[in-house]
């Protein structure tokens, strides 16, 4: 059998602070065995689990991976805001005059992703 992906990890300064906020963003919660401190903290959805690991050094440059979120039960527009109300920051605005295109945000420690149109959206 081939390898599966059973992790995206991030690199942060506060593992669990991150999680919790990427657990908003996911509407997933962070693993009962994570707790404020830990160096590790998991948040699992259905589609991947996201790992976050406490390190030293800063976040210095663009990210080389990033992920790319697609709402479910609201449209984009209705996404980018309530993210930017959890505390994410807006990077690049990519939305056309047609409705295409997606929206680049930074999470509380700078780690870029992009929003994208739901799929009803996408007709």
């Amino acid at each position: 059998m081939a390898s599966l992906v059973r992790h995206v990890t991030f690199d942060c300064a506060d593992a669990y602070a991150l999680a919790t906020f990427w657990g908003a963003v996911l509407d997933a919660p962070v693993s009962d065995e994570d707790q404020p401190g830990d160096p590790e903290a998991l948040v699992e959805t259905p589609g991947a689990a996201v790992l976050f690991v406490t390190v030293p050094e800063p976040k210095t440059v663009k990210n080389r991976v990033h992920l790319d979120i697609q709402p479910q039960d609201r449209t984009r527009d209705e996404e980018v805001e309530r993210i930017l109300k959890l505390g994410a920051t807006l990077v690049g605005d990519h939305r056309t005059e047609d409705g295409r295109g997606w929206v680049t945000l930074a999470d509380p420690e700078g780690n870029e992703f992009c929003v994208e149109r739901s799929a009803a959206e996408r007709g």
